[in-house]
C-alpha cells in the first residue's frame, strides 16, 4: 500500500490536493479514478459512493469490486466566474450549461492542468496494474474532464471510461470536424484553421484542434480514445447538466470512433442510481475488465447532489 501512495504522489500536480486513496481489500489488480462534480470534494463524494449497495446480494460498490484501488482526486481551488468569482472545488471554469457554447475561453486553463493531472494519476496506475486494467470515471463536470482526459491521452487504451451526468466542452467544433456537414459556411473557420492537417483522419484533425486549445502539443501519435469503450448515463430529470448535453457528448465521441454504451435512465437527477451502477458493473464485465460474482440487480434511486452546477 505504501508503494502505491507512493505512486500517487509521484504525479501529483501542483495545486491539486492530496486524492483519497481506498486500498483494494484483496489483492490489486485494477484502478479507478473517479472524478467529483463541481463544488464536491473527494472526502464527500467518495466515501458514499463506495457505501452504495449495487444489488440485493448486499455488495457495497467497494465489494463488488475487491480487488480495485479507487482513487478519488480533489479538483483545484478556482475562481467560478458564473458565480461571482467565488472560489469554488472545479475542475475547471465554465458558463452556464444553458448556453454551453458561450464563453468556453473560461475552460482552457483548467482542463489543461485536470488533463495534465489526470494523465498523471493514469501513467502511475499503469505502471502498477497495466493500462487494461485502469478505468476513468466520472460526475458531472468531472465526467467532462474525464472525456477531455481521455481525448487528449497519448498513452496506451484504458480498460474503459465511465461518466455520469455529463457533457463534452468543444462538442460542437470537434464534432463539426469529424463529422461535417454540408453548410460550408458554418464550418468555413474551422477548417481555415486545420488545413494544415489535411493529412489526418476528421478524428485526429478533431483531437489536434482540441490539443491546440488547450495549448498542448498538437502531435496525435496513438488515437487510443478509439480502443476505449465509454458508457455514459445520465437521469432524464437532471436540470443542471440537460440530458440532451449528455446525448450530444455520446454522439460527438461515436462520430470520432469511440465506442460509446449510452443509457437514460428515468425520474433521476444529477446524480446516481442503483440502476446506473448495476450497469456499471455489467459493462465493465461486458468488456473483460473483470468477472463479478453473482449480483442481481435491485432498482431505486440513491440521493440527490445539493452542490451548485
Amino acid at each position: 500500500m505504501a508503494s502505491d501512495n507512493r505512486q500517487v504522489q509521484k504525479h501529483r500536480s501542483t495545486g491539486f490536493p492530496d486524492p483519497l486513496v481506498v486500498p483494494a481489500s484483496a489483492t490489486h489488480r485494477q484502478t479507478f479514478i473517479i472524478l467529483h462534480g463541481r463544488g464536491s470534494n473527494a472526502a464527500t463524494f467518495g466515501p458514499d459512493l463506495l457505501a452504495t449497495k449495487v444489488s440485493t446480494s448486499l455488495h457495497t460498490l467497494k465489494d463488488a469490486f475487491p480487488h480495485v484501488k479507487f482513487i478519488f482526486p480533489t479538483a483545484s481551488k478556482r475562481r467560478a466566474v458564473i458565480y461571482n468569482r467565488s472560489v469554488i472545488n472545479q475542475w475547471f471554469d465554465n458558463w452556464s450549461l444553458q448556453t454551453p457554447t458561450k464563453r468556453e475561453e473560461l475552460q482552457l486553463n483548467g482542463l489543461r492542468e485536470t488533463s495534465a493531472y489526470i494523465h498523471n494519476l493514469l501513467r502511475g496506475e499503469i505502471e502498477l496494474v497495466g493500462a487494461s486494467n485502469v478505468v476513468l470515471w466520472g460526475l458531472s463536470q468531472g465526467c467532462a474532464a474525464s472525456l477531455i482526459s481521455l481525448l487528449t491521452w497519448d498513452g496506451p487504451p484504458l480498460a474503459a471510461v465511465f461518466g455520469m451526468c455529463g457533457w463534452l466542452p468543444f462538442r460542437k467544433q470537434m464534432k463539426d470536424i469529424a463529422q461535417p456537414s454540408n453548410d460550408c459556411e458554418d464550418n468555413e473557420d474551422l477548417f481555415a484553421r486545420s488545413d494544415k492537417h489535411d493529412d489526418l483522419s476528421p478524428a485526429a484533425q478533431a483531437v489536434t484542434f482540441l490539443r491546440e486549445e488547450l495549448e498542448m502539443s498538437p502531435a496525435v501519435s496513438r488515437m487510443s480514445f478509439q480502443h476505449t469503450p465509454v458508457f455514459l448515463g445520465h437521469g432524464t430529470k437532471d436540470e443542471k447538466v440537460p440530458i440532451n448535453l449528455g446525448r450530444e457528448a455520446a454522439d460527438c465521441l461515436k462520430s470520432m470512433g469511440v465506442e460509446v454504451c449510452w443509457k437514460d435512465y428515468d425520474d433521476l437527477g444529477l446524480w446516481y442510481s442503483i440502476a446506473m451502477l448495476d450497469d456499471l458493473v455489467a459493462f465493465l464485465e461486458t468488456n473483460g475488465v473483470f468477472h463479478k460474482e453473482e449480483i442481481l440487480t435491485e432498482q431505486g434511486v440513491v440521493g440527490e447532489e445539493s452542490v451548485p452546477r
